[in-house]
């Protein structure tokens, strides 16, 4: 069967908030010489842009299931409450819709458009903290990104992508969170990389696993594409160069239409050939499955009509191996300029309305 070419992403708008500047943190005696005292974050931020790249040791194994009883973050933030909250007075039906979105714990995406990705992180993670809950979010900036589709883009150097996941790794501080790495990385290795950009991709992938699972309470799943695109033996094999040894499994359907009994069946086949591994599905958007009259490959992935809200989140899926539900796409939030959609991440109302509705 041909392959599903698996999505584009978001290219969030950010928050206001987001870009509020941690405080100064020095501190000057009025008659000292002495030098002013830094607050040691921020020299540790600091030593990451500027100082040398090092490569972290071996994470121990992963064991058991890190969400079990996980209570996931509701971003009151996200785009889909926002925009309810403007319609809850005028369209009090339409902000109803929206609620259905809006109220279900969802991922934040990370990439180009935090510009400082310290603290948006740092920002998001004391938030979910506060709220006594677990953040999930999703890195998206290797360099070669998209290949130059929709959501093309990424930073330009291997070098600048491993100091911008260790500012990752600092602006969650050991805190609990959840974060699915790259995805499209794995899928689209072949597709627009020489030989030199696969080998590059692939051990960046497994420098960022093993960066983010210094800190124990990070879990972390790398993203695996969906269950129409690769063969499992073919992911295999890339997800074992990508270091899945060291990450505690592997994510599914991000940003897809594939219906969850598929993506179950094939993330049990690619688990017996990674170790046993266990996975994640993105359910956003998975309700009526993949658009099976599309007649070219952007059709079935590039805002398909009809639509629907899949499986809500959750981390008891009634599976051994899958281990969450996750809505890491947000519904509601274009897929690119095709089918009638704004650019890719703005938040489109008409969709959200249709994908939350009964009909």
């Amino acid at each position: 069967m041909k392959r599903i070419k698996r999505h584009t992403h978001h290219v969030h708008l950010v928050h206001f908030a987001l870009l509020v500047g941690l405080a100064c943190g020095c501190s000057v005696q009025p008659d000292s010489d002495q030098p002013p005292k830094v607050d040691a974050r921020k020299q540790e931020v600091r030593s990451i842009e500027q100082g040398p790249i090092v490569e972290p040791p071996d994470p121990p194994l992963t064991t058991g299931n890190p969400l079990a009883g996980a209570a996931l973050f509701v971003d009151p933030e996200s785009l889909a409450m926002l925009r309810a909250n403007a319609l809850r007075s005028e369209h009090p039906d339409q902000a109803r819709l929206l609620d259905r979105i809006a109220q279900q714990p969802m991922a934040m995406w990370m990439g180009g458009w935090n510009s400082d990705i310290y603290r948006a992180v740092d920002h998001y993670v004391s938030r979910a903290q506060a709220d006594g809950s677990v953040p999930v979010m999703v890195a998206y900036n290797i360099p070669e990104r998209d290949c130059g589709q929709y959501s093309q883009g990424g930073v330009a150097s291997g070098e600048e992508y491993q100091r911008w996941v260790r500012l990752v790794r600092s602006g969650i501080a050991q805190r609990p969170a959840v974060v699915v790495l790259e995805p499209d990385a794995l899928g689209m290795l072949s597709e627009c990389l020489n030989e030199d950009q696969q080998r590059q991709r692939l051990s960046l992938l497994k420098d960022a696993v093993k960066v983010l699972r210094q800190d124990p309470n990070t879990t972390v799943y790398l993203d695996a594409g969906h269950a129409r695109w690769l063969p499992a033996p073919v992911m295999a094999q890339r997800l074992v160069q990508a270091g899945i040894a060291h990450a505690h499994g592997f994510a599914l359907n991000v940003s897809n239409y594939v219906s969850t009994e598929e993506n179950l069946d094939y993330g049990q086949q690619l688990s017996s050939l990674v170790f046993d591994k266990p996975f994640v599905i993105d359910t956003s958007r998975n309700g009526r499955g993949a658009y099976e009259q599309a007649t070219t490959i952007e059709e079935s992935w590039c805002n398909p009509p009809g639509r629907k809200l899949g499986h809500v989140p959750t981390t008891d899926t009634g599976d051994d191996l899958c281990q969450a539900f996750l809505w890491l796409k947000r519904p509601g939030e274009s897929d690119g300029e095709c089918n009638g959609g704004p650019v890719a991440g703005a938040f489109w109302l008409d969709q959200a309305l249709t994908m939350a509705s009964d009909d």
